[in-house]
């Protein structure tokens, strides 16, 4: 049994990072996963819904935008890892695979793949669990910050996004760490 582990809102500019942890037994039947950013959202939350039922264990590690400028990003990844992980109801798991290059969790357990949300299935279901966790969450906050469109870029830097903050500032919310933003931070 596989704990896959991929984090979701890594280069937003404004929204929490959010990483997901999924253990599925061997025999799980789960057609359709891949990285989630090749699904289109209707997919993902089907899937979603399927991966929550069949899944030993689904953990999401959330980590804000205001702690995320504090400890920046790489100690926002370990951390959002960390919580990921607690979150698992099922502990019983052989390895834990990392899609990328850089050991969120210190553990004898772990394998880092590049492109292992396409190749594993229990990182593909991370991926896709923390997306729609964090798509939800952003289109929340799109009511709470009318005039952002959050909802539709959830948190990246697009040229509606750009334009949304000339032409209202920022938002707590936003990652104040981020170049693009620095020019914000009030000394």
């Amino acid at each position: 049994m596989i704990v896959g582990i991929d984090e979701v809102g890594r280069g937003a500019w404004a929204g929490p990072l959010v990483v997901g942890a999924v253990l599925l037994a061997d025999d799980a039947k789960l057609d359709g996963l891949t990285d989630s950013k090749k699904l289109n959202r209707m997919k993902r939350s089907v899937l979603d819904r399927e991966i929550r039922q069949k899944a030993k264990g689904v953990g999401l590690g959330w980590v804000s935008s205001k702690e995320l400028d504090t400890i920046g990003l790489s100690q926002a990844l370990k951390l959002a890892s960390r919580r990921a992980m607690r979150h698992l109801a099922y502990h019983d798991f052989e390895s834990i695979v990392i899609d990328g290059t850089v050991a969120f969790i210190d553990d004898a357990r772990v394998t880092l793949l590049k492109k292992a949300d396409l190749l594993i299935p229990s990182v593909s279901a991370a991926s896709i669990v923390a997306k729609v966790a964090r798509d939800a969450y952003m289109a929340q906050l799109d009511a709470i910050f009318p005039g952002y469109g959050f909802t539709s870029h959830v948190g990246y830097g697009t040229a509606l996004h750009q334009e949304a903050i000339s032409n209202n500032g920022i938002t707590p919310i936003h990652r104040l760490s981020f170049a693009p933003l620095k020019k914000y931070c009030q000394d």
